[in-house]
């Protein structure tokens, strides 16, 4: 895949080859022990930068702990790598003696990050810039769920949308359900799809001649919330994925947790009390057979709702009035906050992020959902901040922005 033109702050198309190192939010800032204290420092000025910019550096200064010459220092080598510019200073009403204090931002115009998200009907494809914002994205149907098929499918579309970006790209961030190690870039397994022991790293990395990066889709979004939602800042997080595959992902200040071979989050057998779908492990009431799309859309035929397994058609029929539409959603939607209250019980997070249809897009799922969590836990549970229509691209390009601003030097050789 051929890398286009370089923004006007680089001498030359900067590829990304980040170091995967724990790091933490951005509030309060991180103060992890990192044998490398210039790559955590940059970390913390461009993390402060994207949710504090425009702002002078004695603000990044005051909120990063850093001394004022370091976030100097770490404020030109950011701009010299594309990633943050000096913004137009403020106005003040009196003239000022010497040159006044200019801001810095964020630059946005510069990179873009690829994000591929793989569900079992469909792959969406983006393009994000750095604040997370999709700037193109497509879904590319799978004709087989074959690896090697749907990953080929993947580059195909990722390199049409890179050939109309006229920006490069500093990665490939890839998000997928199941079990994913994000440490070899493998998808160990996701039964839906079939998949075991693909190596996603390796197979797009080689097609595409870019960093790539691989995580689970839970985990992916939890971090997108950390960096550009409304749960930015918040000191723990639990977010809770409702889609063909259902699986969680928690998060503390110091970061998101992985556990063995990136193994946390898997509760798809977890029982859910007032469960009836038999599951193919043998028992009743497994949360995900009772809460997938695929359950949704397979009771929503029986009722003769919808045909079809596109859960997007139940929301149309109940958008427009049909009873048993409305009923199935919000039966799901309080079904799904039985589960969040059961992982509130479990981790107790300062708050509770659910991407799910129902309560992404009626008030009446979300109060539903809300209902059965109950009291005053029911405050700190909302749904995804990002559109649906966007939240997968969201997903996939996070795995690369996470990377990008745990360790912002990495996207440049002169610093590995």
């Amino acid at each position: 895949m051929p890398r286009t033109a370089t923004p006007r702050t680089q001498t030359s198309a900067v590829p990304a080859s980040a170091a995967v190192a724990a790091g933490p939010s951005v509030s309060p800032v991180p103060r992890v022990a990192d044998p490398d204290r210039r790559r955590t420092s940059a970390s913390a000025v461009l993390r402060t930068v994207l949710e504090h910019g425009p702002v002078a550096r004695s603000t990044v200064a005051r909120l990063t702990g850093l001394s004022p010459a370091s976030v100097t220092e770490h404020c030109a080598r950011l701009a010299g790598l594309g990633l943050v510019r000096e913004a137009a200073p403020p106005r003040t009403a009196g003239a000022r003696v010497g040159r006044p204090h200019v801001p810095v931002e964020l630059d946005d115009t510069g990179f873009v990050v690829a994000g591929v998200h793989v569900a079992v009907p469909y792959t969406t494809v983006a393009l994000l810039d750095l604040r997370g914002r999709v700037l193109a994205r497509r879904e590319v149907k799978h004709a087989s769920t074959d690896p090697g098929r749907v990953l080929t499918g993947a580059v195909d579309a990722l390199e049409a949308l890179l050939a109309r970006a006229g920006r490069p790209a500093l990665g490939v961030g890839v998000a997928v359900g199941g079990w994913v190690d994000r440490d070899s870039g493998t998808v160990v397994e996701h039964p839906l799809l079939g998949w075991r022991d693909v190596p996603v790293r390796e197979l797009l990395g080689a097609r595409t001649g870019l960093p790539v990066h691989v995580d689970g889709h839970a985990r992916a979004l939890v971090n997108a919330e950390r960096l550009f939602g409304r749960a930015r800042g918040s000191g723990s997080l639990l977010h809770l994925f409702v889609g063909n595959v259902v699986d969680a992902a928690f998060a503390t200040r110091d970061g998101v947790h992985h556990g063995p071979r990136s193994q946390a989050g898997a509760i798809a057998h977890l029982p859910l009390a007032g469960g009836r779908e038999p599951c193919a492990c043998g028992r009743v009431g497994c949360l995900q057979v009772e809460l997938s799309e695929r359950t949704l859309c397979r009771r929503a035929r029986e009722a003769g709702v919808v045909d079809g397994a596109n859960p997007m058609r139940v929301v149309a029929a109940a958008a427009g009035g049909h009873p048993v539409a409305v009923r199935l959603l919000v039966e799901r939607a309080r079904m799904v906050g039985r589960a969040a209250g059961l992982l509130l019980d479990v981790l107790n997070p300062e708050r509770v992020v659910v991407t799910e249809v129902g309560a992404m897009v009626r008030a009446d799922c979300l109060a539903a959902l809300r209902a059965e969590v109950g009291g005053a836990r029911a405050d700190c549970v909302a749904p995804t901040s990002f559109p649906l229509d966007s939240v997968l691209a969201v997903a996939g390009g996070a795995v690369a922005l996470d990377v990008l601003f745990r360790d912002p030097l990495g996207a440049s050789p002169r610093f590995n």
